[in-house]
């Protein structure tokens, strides 16, 4: 069966700011602080790409709150006194233009779920009958479809207008979409960039964390924005902390706590954001926290964890880590050798619902989709 992982901005991933950080303390090395532990082991063979979008962008579409928990195989009585499956009255509810009934026939072909095939032909059929009837919801789905190609060929200007026209209707996630196929472009072309980030702010006052650290790091970068230190540290702290946890935002928000940029200078607190990082498997996390434990600037050295996440990083492939932890390894007794190889060997990234989202849909370095345009 054809594997696919349907990421899409429907779910309303709302974080909430945090007033302090939590500060890890030397003794965690490598723990984890993000979530519930994971028993899941470090993948060699996944590389982090800069972006996804426009090469492989699945989408998630989220269950619905109304869909019946019985199979949509039993069998009640309709109105008439006839026996009917709840598949068949669901489906001839749909075609009455019951919109609920429409959005769940959609989500359960789409997944082939409630004891119903997968169908992606149906399921793009019920998502059209839903948008007809201008849902937000309905409309961000199906722009989802067309954009990826699913139940219909690709057409990528179907799924733009129907992005922008969920978006016009309120819906934050479609605004999130259309802003990064706007930064997709690669053009450097500023009607679009501005288009972008005008729809940033747009779902970033709905609560969007991504939204929120896409205009954050805008405002800190100067992209299509006044610099505004004090605003980037704002909003790049709600993404980066609370429910949200986004990894992305915890680099970003630990080097301005490090280098005190829109807040006061706090080196404890930035490490911290970094480690949350690493604990959440971000290569570039891991190479910055190792060149820190490695020099004594903002913190007491430690070669021990230096070794270890440079460990880590080697065995992703990353261009210069083996060299890193091979200079460090002719600095350690036996023993403290031999302990930061068991830490790093035990090492299991555990990211946050919201990380592994914008992984998966959007790649591993979203902030590229504004330094590509500067």
């Amino acid at each position: 069966m054809f594997k696919f992982f349907f990421f899409l901005l429907l779910i309303c991933l709302i974080g909430h700011p945090a007033d302090a950080e939590e500060v890890m303390s030397e003794d965690m090395l490598l723990g984890n602080n993000v979530g519930s532990p994971t028993t899941q082991t470090v993948d060699t063979n996944e590389v982090q790409s800069d972006n996804a979008l426009g090469s492989s962008w699945w989408n998630f579409i989220k269950k619905p709150l109304s869909l019946f928990s019985s199979s949509a195989t039993d069998t009640i009585l309709s109105e008439d006194g006839k026996e009917e499956t709840l598949l068949e009255k669901s489906e001839r509810q749909a075609k009455e233009g019951n919109l609920e009934d429409q959005m769940n026939l959609g989500y359960m072909y789409l997944y082939g779920s409630n004891g119903v095939q997968q169908d992606f032909d149906k399921a793009f059929e019920y998502y059209t009958m839903a948008a007809k009837q201008n849902d937000a919801i309905a409309l961000n789905n199906l722009g989802s479809l067309y954009f990826s190609g699913i139940g219909t060929k690709q057409d990528t200007l179907s799924a733009l207008k129907l992005f922008a026209k969920a978006a016009e209707l309120g819906n934050d996630n479609a605004a999130v979409n259309l802003a990064f196929i706007y930064l997709s472009g690669g053009t450097k072309d500023e009607e679009r960039n501005n288009k972008a980030i005008k729809l940033f702010k747009q779902a970033a006052e709905k609560g969007n964390n991504i939204a929120k650290f896409m205009l954050g790091y805008a405002y800190y970068k100067g992209f299509m924005l006044e610099p505004n230190n004090a605003k980037a540290y704002k909003l790049i702290t709600a993404a980066a902390t609370g429910d949200a946890s986004f990894d992305e935002a915890q680099i970003v928000q630990g080097e301005m706590l490090i280098e005190g940029k829109g807040t006061v200078q706090n080196y404890q607190k930035g490490i911290a954001a970094i480690r949350s990082a690493v604990s959440q498997g971000n290569l570039d996390a891991i190479i910055v926290a190792a060149k820190i434990y490695s020099i004594k600037k903002y913190t007491q050295p430690n070669l021990l964890m230096a070794h270890a996440l440079y460990n880590i990083a080697a065995s992703q492939n990353v261009a210069g880590a083996a060299q890193m932890r091979d200079e460090i390894e002719t600095k350690l007794p036996l023993e403290q050798l031999s302990q930061a190889q068991a830490e790093a060997q035990k090492y299991t990234p555990n990211p946050s619902e919201l990380t592994s989202y914008i992984r998966q849909t959007f790649g591993h370095n979203i902030r590229s989709y504004i330094d590509n345009n500067m």
